[in-house]
């Protein structure tokens, strides 16, 4: 049914290949995308590679190409920008991959099916903990959060159908936006990652090192614990990170699948702080068999079980999370990380492709 339709691909923006990325890839795998279209693309041509899945599919961007890796200053202007993109007149299905303003694009008639993919919280640092996102200098973009607000709430109107990737998100969609949504949890890679005898004795956290991710808490705690802790993964933080770690923290930056597989196959634990919409790295580490301690709100909550695959705790705070650590030291042995691999696999890059060619043909 879907192989006769002209659907196009619609993200905010592409950068890095990360987390919504690689749903993105599903996407692409499991709808015969056929265009994709974004505000701006950055990204690396082995990182376009892995995103289109090795297809040969156009992408199209905006002038916003011009601001280069600056583009994230002109955020009260994204608006603008995803509204200017205009796509083909025999367009049949939109599917917007959205994290902040992608499902604010124009359908090009009024009979095309715009289905959007909400990958998080939609600009959720206009919404939610706007002090944490706008200190310092960023304090001066606070000015245009009224506008932004107003933008968003009209651009949540665009889709006739949204998809939230966890319950967490779904609650927050009908609070903000008044609008009903299905939940399909996103792709995890589960088959890229496997079980190891030769575990070592370092914890492992994984993400974009960004405010909203609460890498501060994580360094200030395991600072105090002094115990062996590796870092993967870069963003805006990572300078200001690095400054205040100790030595028992390592710093690896980006890592390709098969190096952080590797990593993840012989720690002792994964550790988790923010509150994530989803979180595919904690899914990555169940994949793996390692433990997750992680904050019990968000997306983690859902797919981490405590005490059976994890340990959650309640606060992010410097406190609850040594606690949370200390806590399983004492109860390590108690973890079967054959059924938390088990468990993993409820999260598979086969289960979404299937759920969600399902939901686009039901609805066309």
């Amino acid at each position: 049914m879907l192989k006769n339709k002209k659907i196009v691909l619609v993200a905010d923006w592409l950068d890095k290949y990360a987390g919504s990325e690689r749903v993105m890839t599903s996407l692409i795998t499991a709808l015969n995308i056929d265009k994709v279209y974004t505000m701006i693309n950055i990204m690396k041509k082995e990182d376009i590679r892995f995103l289109l899945d090795g297809k040969d599919i156009p992408i199209y961007d905006t002038n916003l190409r011009y601001a280069g890796k600056f583009f994230r200053y002109l955020l009260p202007l994204f608006p603008f920008f995803i509204e200017s993109i205009k796509l083909p007149s025999d367009t049949e299905v939109i599917i917007s991959s959205s994290h902040a303003v992608a499902k604010g694009v124009k359908k090009p008639n009024k009979d095309v099916v715009h289905i959007s993919y909400f990958q998080a919280r939609n600009l959720k640092y206009i919404w939610d903990n706007v002090d944490l996102y706008f200190s310092g200098v960023k304090s001066l973009f606070k000015i245009f959060i009224p506008y932004l607000r107003k933008k968003d709430l009209q651009f949540s109107k665009n889709p006739d159908f949204i998809i939230s990737n966890s319950h967490f998100v779904k609650d927050w969609v009908k609070k903000i936006y008044n609008r009903d949504s299905s939940v399909i949890y996103p792709p995890v890679d589960v088959d890229k990652f496997s079980l190891s005898d030769e575990r070592e004795n370092y914890y492992i956290a994984i993400g974009r090192l960004e405010p909203y991710k609460r890498f501060d808490v994580l360094v200030k705690a395991f600072n105090k614990l002094g115990k062996k802790l590796v870092i993967v993964g870069s963003g805006s933080e990572e300078e200001k990170l690095k400054k205040i770690a100790k030595e028992n923290i390592h710093f690896t930056g980006y890592l390709t699948t098969a190096k952080l597989a590797k990593l993840l196959s012989k720690a002792k634990a994964y550790v988790h702080v923010g509150i994530e919409d989803f979180g595919i790295s904690a899914v990555e580490a169940q994949a793996s068999g390692l433990p997750v301690i992680c904050i019990n709100k968000g997306g983690t909550a859902e797919t981490v079980i405590d005490m059976e695959t994890g340990i959650h705790f309640e606060n992010i705070s410097e406190e609850d999370l040594i606690q949370a650590v200390e806590f399983f030291e004492k109860h390590e042995k108690e973890f079967n990380p054959y059924k938390i691999r088990k468990h993993s696999e409820k999260f598979s890059r086969k289960r979404f492709e299937q759920e969600i060619k399902e939901f686009v043909e039901k609805v066309i």
